[in-house]
């Protein structure tokens, strides 16, 4: 009966043992890649970290280059300005 006992607890202590070295989180998700290939979608909608304001860059102004889209901060990507307008984002002032 022991022997027994002593089994059933080296099994399940490898079954956790084992486990745990299998569930690894997944790797995150770069938060600035564009999950979309459309080449037209090129505005990018930023958040100020400083006021909160929505602003949107176009190619060509200046800071867009060193923008980034954060997804998790509510950033997106649109296809037009006016697409940008009607969600509520402004164009930048800085050109």
């Amino acid at each position: 009966m022991f022997k027994f006992v002593a089994l059933a607890a080296l099994c399940l202590a490898a079954s956790f043992t084992m486990a745990g070295s299998y569930t690894l989180p997944p790797k995150p998700l770069s938060l600035s890649v564009r999950p979309d290939t459309d080449p037209a979608c090129n505005i990018k909608g930023n958040i100020s970290s400083s006021t909160g304001k929505r602003i949107y860059y176009v190619p060509g102004q200046k800071h867009y280059d060193a923008t980034r889209v954060t997804y998790s901060r509510g950033e997106r990507w649109f296809c037009s300005e006016t697409d940008a307008q009607a969600a509520g984002w402004r164009k930048s002032q800085v050109q």
